[in-house]
């Protein structure tokens, strides 16, 4: 049982502007806290619709992208024929996170980029073991992952079983969350004071990204797992990785840390 992911950024990929595209190299930039990734090897680990690859791309990264989801990886190919052709610096491939072969036949690399995917493979922490280790000396891992918010987490585990296990219950989980969804969206304009539909139009702001694209995901974004930064921290410390800089959310949707290789670890 598992949710459409690619079919969905297939659909986003229709909405892609300048913009968006620029929204994410501003995200990137800001998360990593660097200019540009000139001289960088990186991986982008569950590529998606291929925007953040994108963006690492403009950025200068010698980039490799790959996604388990074969939509996915079509949509990131898209990306790439449209902006950087036959670009002999950005490679990109099926491949599953979890196959321990397939990970170490990449190499290892400046950077590791993991936004919002490990939490979908249905085994986050050996995900997040087998990214750690395609990081190379003084690299950098970038991850985010869903907030453990306990029994509230524990609720949209399920809603997202139901999504994902028929039409029907796609249908209903539909049915019920949007006008949720789209009454919360309203009154956060109102609370603004701002016009009807002024958040929707400005969710490009957040990374590029679709508000109703994201909505999907959240209701059907199955297998998902979720942890704390102390859980978290707890793994990837002990592994010679020292936390540079992190982003909280209050309470649903992702944290997002940056790890730095220190000194004591000297490549795997």
């Amino acid at each position: 049982m598992r949710f459409a992911f690619g079919k969905n950024w297939r659909s986003f990929l229709e909405l892609l502007n300048e913009n968006r595209i620029e929204e994410s190299v501003r995200a990137v930039r800001t998360s990593l806290g660097r200019g540009d990734l000139i001289g960088c090897r990186v991986l982008d680990i569950g590529s998606g619709s291929g925007l953040s690859s994108l963006a690492m791309r403009r950025m200068g990264a010698r980039l490799v992208s790959f996604d388990f989801d074969t939509d996915s990886v079509a949509c990131t190919r898209e990306l790439r024929e449209r902006f950087f052709p036959n670009d002999p610096d950005w490679e990109i491939m099926q491949g599953s996170v979890l196959d321990e072969h397939f990970m170490t036949s990449l190499g290892t690399f400046d950077v590791v980029y993991a936004w919002g995917v490990l939490h979908h493979t249905g085994n986050m922490w050996r995900a997040i073991d087998l990214s750690l280790s395609r990081v190379g000396e003084s690299g950098t891992f970038l991850v985010a992952l869903y907030n453990d918010q306990g029994w509230r987490s524990r609720v949209w585990w399920h809603i997202k079983r139901v999504y994902c296990s028929s039409w029907l219950g796609r249908a209903t989980v539909v049915a019920t969350f949007y006008p949720l969804f789209a009454a919360y969206a309203l009154a956060l304009d109102v609370r603004r004071g701002e016009m009807p539909g002024s958040h929707a139009r400005g969710y490009a702001r957040q990374r590029g990204m679709s508000l109703t694209h994201d909505w999907k995901d959240w209701l059907g974004g199955y297998p998902f797992e979720v942890t704390s930064r102390r859980e978290l921290s707890g793994v990837v410390e002990p592994r010679g990785f020292a936390l540079q800089r992190e982003s909280l959310t209050r309470g649903w949707g992702c944290n997002e840390f940056v790890y730095a290789a220190d000194s004591t670890r000297h490549g795997e």
